[in-house]
Parts: structure tokens; C-alpha cells; sequence
């Protein structure tokens, strides 16, 4: 008989990670690597928190993060299973080593503009970002950051974000492996200029982000799209387009919550993607764009958080945590001559980024005016979101899908019938209601929009949807 599977764990309480976290990173650990396979039983909750000498509901947490991530089922009545759907990785891998967006109408009132996703400035940490400003003109050696700066950023700021991806995110990146931007657009022109030549291939989402298209399509490069399910972008898609084009140089993601549909790729398809990824070479440009705002358990770690993954360039920014008027990102890659194009690219551009601004937002988050405001913000748009999924069950359930996202700022909305979305944008600009026509996110036709929360007061948001409601009943007659 096979000695059962046991949890080789310890509580480290040094951990800034909740112990249910720990447990179930441990238990994904041992899946990874082959000492627990597809099918395997895990403990009953009541045995594991016995083992663990812990809180039952402690166990009973970490193994809903295994479920929400699909790494295991629940069979009821008959316990927890490793999940069946998970590819076989090489375990070699596995121990890699880590290297080195009508203003004037908006202001006043008269429109109501629903962006792509945007936060609500109104509890944008303004007071506190000022404050860490005014402070970094004052301390005694000021004249040192007034010289020129590193075309990568602040090296302490860098070493920050290194810290905060490492930490929250899973990942295993230094400071000499980040670059510090003007917002995430700017990291997407960067990596597309330095990455990518006139003839390459680069598959996209569809529908997806086209100013990141746009990016990719100035380096001269062809756009391959691909489309979106409700387990994300079509991994045998994928697999096909890589057979049949040879020049594919690198596929653009938004893993985490897909832009603009919100579905989270699955664990299959990512692990899948990771496969296709370094069997043909190809690197993968991760766009995270709003990581911090999740209302579930926690955020589905980056595709670039596997150690498997041998080309990426991770994207994000802190526009949407801090204010989003402020513009820094930042990208991640392990690969040093990509990075160093980029530098020079950045150098030949701007030189190098806001020194100052660096250093207050890194004293905003040694301060923990960041992690503070992230909690603060995160439970007003958790109580915003579940008050629009009211107001949508109210008025559209008969006339539209959608489904309650697990983060974010926004909801898609596909009507229940294909609706003429040229009249339908006409007719709600006609009620000063502004909405993002669906041809943003396609150059084919998808009957969908993006109905974003985060910037708008209660008010607007039930008279907007009371109103959308009425059109799509209209058009679907």
C-alpha cells in the first residue's frame, strides 16, 4: 500500500501571508511537482487542521482558495480531489533559479460617461500624496535627486515594487529587473518598440485593448486575434495560430481579468499557454491592470509568478491605487537585453522618470498609506459593485447577461438579443448617457459593453441602467 500523501508544512507567523494562504501555497507547491497528482485525496479539513494544530475554519479557508483557483475539486459527501484538468509540467522547471483614458459635459454635469474602468478620484489618497511631496523637499541631501536619475527609475522605488510583487504576487523579480514608467501604456509602447520588428506576429484577445494593438501595430507588426470564451482566450485557437504562422513573436494577455469581458483565464489554459510559450519561443506580455482591487479570497496569481515561464514581460501600474491622474507603472521581465533596449529607448524618449513622485509614493507606501487605502478602497468598491448587481438584477436580467465579477471595476453586459449598437450609442447620447461603443474592443462585431462603477455616485449608475435597460428592450424587439 502507498504511504498517503501528508502536508510537510510549518507556520512561519514572521510571514506578512495569513496562515490559510501558506497552507494552501504549500499544498499548490506540492501539486506542481508531482507529490500530489490528479485524483490524489487531500485530508478532511477536521485531520488537517488536527495535524496542523489549527482552526478548522482556518483549513476550510485555504482549501476555497484551492477551489476558486481550481487546483482541487469538491466532490460532496466525498472530500477534496486534485483536480484531473491539470496539465503535467516538467519538474525540471520547476527549479529554475531567479536572474538577475465630452469632458466639459462630464465636469459640469450634463453626461454621464461610462469609462473603461476607472477608480473614484474622490477617495484618491490626494492629502497624504501631497504631504509625502512637500516632505521629500525638505530633507537635508534634496540636491541629490535633482540630477539626472537611472532611465529605469528610482533603484529604492524598484526595490519596492520588486518586494510588492515578490510578496503579493507571487513572482520572483529584483530591482535590476523592473523599469519604472509613465503609466502602463507607456511600458506597453516600450516592450512593443524593443521587442517586436516590421513583419512579426503578436495574437491579441478578441475582443481586447486596442490601444495596446495600437502599440504593437506601430512597430510594424500583425495583429493575430483570437477569441475569448468564458474561460478566457481560446488556448486551441492559440495552439493553431502558432502552427500556422511561423513569424509569431509574442501573445498579449490579460490573464487576471480579461479586458474587456472580465473572465479570468482558467488554470488549465494558463498552464497550457506557459507550455505553448516555451515550446515556440514566444514571450508573453502580461497586462495586470488592476491586480489590487479583488473582492474573493486573492487575486489569481500572475501567469509571470510561474517559475516555468521563461519569457514574459509582466505590466502594471499604480494610477489606479494611488490617483488616476497619476502616471506611473511599471514593467517586469527577467530578460537583461530586452531591458536594456528598453533603457535606451526610455533615455532617448525621456531621459528618465519623476524622481520626486517616486520617492513620495515610496513613502506613501513605507508609511502604509497605500495598504490603507487599498482596504479602504477596496471595501467601497466591493459595496458599489454589489449595488450595481442589484440594480442589474432589478432591470435587466430579462434583457441581458452578466455575471458578478470577483474584482475590478466593471461588468460586462451582453444583451440577450444583436442589437445595433451605432443606433443604440446614438439613442443613449440622445438621454446624455455616454457609453464605450463596442467597436473599441474589436474590429469585429461583439454584442457586448463595458459598463464600469468605480467613477460614478449611486445616483447615476441606477438612472444610467434604468435607461440602458429601456433601450435594449427596445432594439430586441
Amino acid at each position: 500500500m502507498l504511504r498517503p500523501w501528508k502536508l510537510e508544512f510549518e507556520i512561519d507567523k514572521k510571514l506578512d501571508k495569513a496562515v490559510y494562504l501558506q497552507i494552501a501555497d504549500t499544498i499548490i507547491t506540492d501539486i506542481r511537482s508531482g507529490r500530489l497528482k490528479a485524483g490524489d485525496t487531500l485530508p478532511g479539513s477536521r485531520n488537517m487542521a488536527a495535524m496542523l494544530k489549527i482552526n478548522r475554519n482556518t483549513v476550510v479557508e485555504a482549501y476555497q482558495v484551492l477551489i476558486n483557483e481550481e487546483w482541487v475539486i469538491s466532490k460532496e459527501r466525498k472530500g477534496i480531489f486534485v483536480s484531473d484538468k491539470i496539465p503535467v509540467m516538467h519538474s525540471k522547471s520547476l527549479n529554475r533559479t531567479s536572474e538577475t483614458d465630452y469632458q466639459s459635459m462630464v465636469a459640469n454635469g450634463m453626461l454621464i460617461s461610462f469609462d473603461d474602468g476607472h477608480p473614484d478620484s474622490k477617495i484618491a489618497p490626494v492629502t497624504e500624496l501631497a504631504r509625502a511631496y512637500r516632505q521629500i523637499f525638505s530633507i537635508k541631501a534634496k540636491w541629490q535627486m535633482m540630477g539626472y536619475g537611472d532611465e529605469h527609475g528610482d533603484i529604492e522605488f524598484r526595490k519596492m515594487i520588486s518586494k510588492m510583487l515578490n510578496h503579493q504576487r507571487g513572482m520572483q523579480i529584483q530591482e535590476n529587473e523592473i523599469s519604472i514608467t509613465r503609466g502602463s501604456q507607456m511600458g506597453m509602447f516600450l516592450t512593443a518598440q524593443s521587442l517586436l520588428t516590421s513583419g512579426d506576429g503578436v495574437i491579441v484577445e478578441n475582443p481586447g485593448y486596442q490601444p495596446a494593438w495600437q502599440a504593437f501595430e506601430y512597430t510594424g507588426a500583425t495583429l493575430i486575434p483570437v477569441s475569448v470564451d468564458e474561460e478566457g482566450i481560446d488556448i486551441e485557437a492559440v495552439e493553431k495560430r502558432l502552427i500556422q504562422h511561423k513569424n509569431i513573436k509574442a501573445i498579449y494577455i490579460t490573464p487576471h481579468r480579461q479586458y474587456p469581458t472580465t473572465v479570468t483565464l482558467s488554470l488549465s489554459r494558463r498552464l497550457k499557454l506557459i507550455e505553448l510559450s516555451n515550446k515556440h519561443n514566444i514571450t508573453i506580455i502580461e497586462d495586470d491592470y488592476d491586480n489590487e482591487f479583488h473582492f474573493g479570497y486573492r487575486p489569481i496569481l500572475p501567469l509571470s509568478s510561474f517559475p516555468e515561464l521563461n519569457n514574459y514581460v509582466y505590466i502594471g501600474t499604480l494610477s489606479k491605487v494611488v490617483a488616476p491622474a497619476l502616471r506611473i507603472g511599471y514593467l517586469a521581465t527577467k530578460n537583461q537585453d530586452l531591458l536594456k533596449k528598453i533603457g535606451n529607448l526610455r533615455k532617448i524618449i525621456d531621459v528618465h522618470g519623476d524622481v520626486i513622485m517616486e520617492q513620495a509614493v515610496l513613502q506613501l507606501i513605507k508609511d502604509g498609506a497605500v495598504k490603507k487605502h487599498i482596504k479602504k478602497a477596496t471595501v467601497h468598491y466591493k459595496n458599489k459593485r454589489d449595488f450595481v448587481y442589484s440594480l442589474l438584477k432589478k432591470y435587466m436580467k430579462d434583457v441581458a447577461h452578466f455575471t458578478l465579477p470577483e474584482g475590478g471595476l466593471a461588468f460586462w453586459i451582453a444583451p440577450k438579443a444583436q442589437i445595433d449598437w451605432d443606433v443604440a450609442t446614438t439613442l443613449l447620447l440622445e438621454k446624455n448617457i455616454k457609453i464605450i461603443h463596442p467597436k473599441q474592443y474589436s474590429r469585429n462585431y461583439v454584442n457586448g459593453f463595458r459598463l464600469s462603477y468605480g467613477s460614478l455616485p449611486e445616483d447615476q449608475l441606477e438612472q444610467s441602467i434604468v435607461i440602458i435597460s429601456e433601450v435594449f428592450a427596445k432594439l430586441s424587439e
